[in-house]
């Protein structure tokens, strides 16, 4: 298995996928924690639904650059949904609710009336849970994922303790001077552009794993927000690695082995945080 594994870090395009992997799980572990706190966490399932549907129209016009409709889509609607209060018409979880479906309903119906594929369903089947495309990335590719990961990792430990005060009281941030809005805007920023990469790696549909999942796994076995955010970062990046290993050696599905992998480290925290800790 050793051999096989160091046969196939030769190339170049494993060593790009498992930078990218280890990235943005990184990533999505940093706002995961956040997002599951503020009770958010439904929230990655339905931007990567939205950057779907906007997808499919970038994939229509046959734009060389899908990004420059996907991703200025999902930060105004990841701002949205991150502004909706309790005094708005639809609460935060209606609005994810509605927004995702009826996303994932116009990007498929966009694709089948103005296919530009014979293979739409494969299409389809792909961007939703994922496909091969993390192993055919580019170093003009690699690099943009490293700069814009850079970027929300630079973004985050800068605005630590304002984020920190935003995830659990916004009246208090605002009653101390920390502005709840604007920080509100910048982790929608974030996490939209986390949602984007991550489709790369796990598809639309399995992209909030990414961002619950070692969250989730970090509150079984701490009781601090920087014990959970340092846990949830570590738990992440062992299980983006393990499932591209796996998925690589096996053949398996790059996406569903991630969250295979999530999901048992997820079960092994609770079983620890319950009869050890």
């Amino acid at each position: 298995m050793m051999s096989e594994l160091m046969y196939y870090l030769q190339f170049n395009f494993v060593i790009y996928a498992l930078i990218v992997g280890v990235l943005i799980a990184l990533c999505a572990s940093l706002l995961g924690v956040t997002l599951v706190l503020k009770r958010y966490s439904f929230i990655g399932d339905g931007l990567s639904h939205v950057a779907f549907g906007a997808m499919a129209i970038a994939t229509v016009l046959k734009l060389v650059n899908i990004n420059i409709i996907v991703m200025p889509v999902t930060i105004i609607v990841a701002v949205i949904l991150l502004r909706t209060g309790s005094k708005s018409m639809l609460k935060g979880d209606a609005a994810i609710a509605m927004l995702s479906v009826t996303s994932l309903a116009f990007g498929y119906m966009i694709m089948n009336v103005f296919s530009a594929s014979s293979n739409v369903s494969g299409d389809v089947c792909s961007t939703l849970f994922g496909s091969t495309s993390i192993l055919t990335l580019d170093a003009a590719e690699v690099t943009i994922c490293i700069v814009l990961s850079v970027l929300v990792i630079a973004a985050y430990i800068l605005f630590y303790n304002k984020i920190f005060a935003v995830t659990f009281d916004e009246t208090f941030a605002d009653a101390t001077g920390v502005p709840s809005k604007r920080y509100n805007l910048l982790i929608a920023i974030i996490i939209a552009v986390i949602i984007v990469l991550g489709m790369n790696l796990v598809g639309s549909l399995l992209i909030s794993a990414l961002i619950v999942f070692p969250a989730l796994a970090a509150m079984r076995l701490s009781g601090t927000f920087k014990g959970v955010v340092i846990l949830s970062v570590i738990f992440s990046v062992i299980c983006a690695l393990l499932g591209m290993i796996v998925s690589i050696l096996y053949s398996t599905p790059v996406g569903a082995t991630i969250v295979g992998m999530d999901l048992l480290w997820f079960i092994i925290a609770v079983i620890i945080g319950k009869f050890v800790i």
